[in-house]
C-alpha cells in the first residue's frame, strides 16, 4: 500500500523520517510517496486533504479534526523551543500592537502564539519563514516572528530578540509548546493509521541510536546550515514527545486547543482523534 506523505526539508523532520523512507527500517508493506515543503504550504495542503499523512503545524489542527487524525509519534513540542519575536531594535512590548509584524503563516503554532501575547496586533505580514530576517533588514516590516534555523542566526544579522513568545506560552499554561504534528486522514483504515505511527517512532527510535551522526538525506536538506546547527536544530525540536506525546504532551495539546478556541471564537475546541 501506498501513501503520500509530507514534511519539511527542516533537519528534525528529515532526522526523524529519514529511516522510514531510506529503508533502514522494515516498513511492513508500506511504501511512501514523499513530498517536501514548507509547513505553511503542508498546513494549506492539509485544509484541502491533498496528502494522506502529514506534518503539520498545531496552528491549522483546529480546522482540520473532520478529516485528520493526529499521530501520537513524529511531533515537535518542548520547553525553550517556542517562535521568538525580532526586530532591528529594542521596541517596547507597549508600541506592538501598532506596528506591521512579520508571521511565518496564518496558520501556525507561531501565529497563535504572537496573539496570545499581543491579542490587540492586527497589521500582520504572512510570510515564508526563512523570508523574515531579509524583510526585517530591509525595512518592509518592523518585527517578525522566527522559527526553525533562524533562532540560531538572527543574532549575527545584528537584530534583537524582543520576546520569546514560547516562554511567554509556557508562565501562561505551565504546559510545553505544540509546535507540530503528524496527522493521517481518517479514511485510512485505523489499522495501517496505527502502523504508521508505530513505523515513525521506530524511525525515530532509529535516529537517536545512531545520533550524533548527520545522516546524507539530512545534511543533503540543510546546505545553508553548518554541522553544529544542524545538531542544535535537530536537539531542540526532536525529544521524548516525539517519540509519544505522553500525558503531558496530551494535555499541551488541549491547552492548544483551548486557546486557539479563545483567541478565534467563531471555532469552538474540539476532541483530539489520537492514533497510537
Amino acid at each position: 500500500m501506498q501513501l503520500t506523505l509530507g514534511f519539511s526539508p527542516c533537519p528534525n523532520d528529515t532526522f526523524i523520517f529519514d529511516a522510514l523512507i531510506n529503508h533502514k527500517i522494515e516498513s511492513k508493506g508500506l511504501s511512501f510517496e514523499v513530498v517536501l515543503e514548507d509547513v505553511e504550504t503542508l498546513n494549506r495542503w492539509a485544509l484541502q486533504g491533498k496528502l494522506d499523512i502529514s506534518k503539520i503545524s498545531y496552528g491549522v489542527l483546529p480546522l482540520i479534526l473532520n478529516s485528520y487524525n493526529l499521530l501520537d509519534a513524529g511531533g515537535a513540542l518542548g520547553k525553550g523551543v517556542g517562535p521568538l519575536l525580532i526586530a532591528k531594535k529594542e521596541i517596547p512590548a507597549s508600541s506592538i500592537k501598532d506596528l506591521t509584524i512579520a508571521i511565518p503563516g496564518e496558520n501556525t503554532s507561531a501565529h497563535i502564539l504572537f496573539s496570545l501575547a499581543f491579542p490587540e496586533a492586527r497589521n500582520k505580514k504572512f510570510i515564508v519563514f526563512s523570508e523574515i530576517e531579509e524583510a526585517l533588514l530591509k525595512n518592509k516590516v518592523d518585527a517578525g516572528v522566527i522559527i526553525h534555523e533562524n533562532r540560531f542566526t538572527y543574532m549575527k544579522k545584528g537584530l534583537f530578540k524582543l520576546m520569546d513568545l514560547g516562554e511567554y506560552w509556557e508562565k501562561k499554561t505551565g504546559c510545553p509548546i505544540p509546535l507540530g504534528g503528524i496527522v493521517i486522514k481518517k479514511s485510512i483504515d485505523h489499522s495501517t493509521q496505527k502502523k504508521v505511527g508505530e513505523l515513525i517512532r521506530k524511525s525515530i527510535e532509529y535516529a537517536f541510536d545512531h545520533y550524533p551522526l548527520i545522516p546524507p538525506f539530512v545534511r543533503e536538506h540543510s546546505q545553508e546550515m553548518d554541522e553544529q546547527v544542524m545538531k542544535q536544530h535537530i536537539d531542540l525540536y526532536v525529544n521524548d514527545f516525539s517519540i509519544s506525546l505522553g500525558k503531558e504532551g496530551k494535555k499541551a495539546v488541549k491547552t492548544f486547543l483551548e486557546v486557539y478556541a479563545k483567541i478565534n471564537p467563531t471555532h469552538s475546541a474540539k476532541e483530539i482523534s489520537l492514533v497510537g
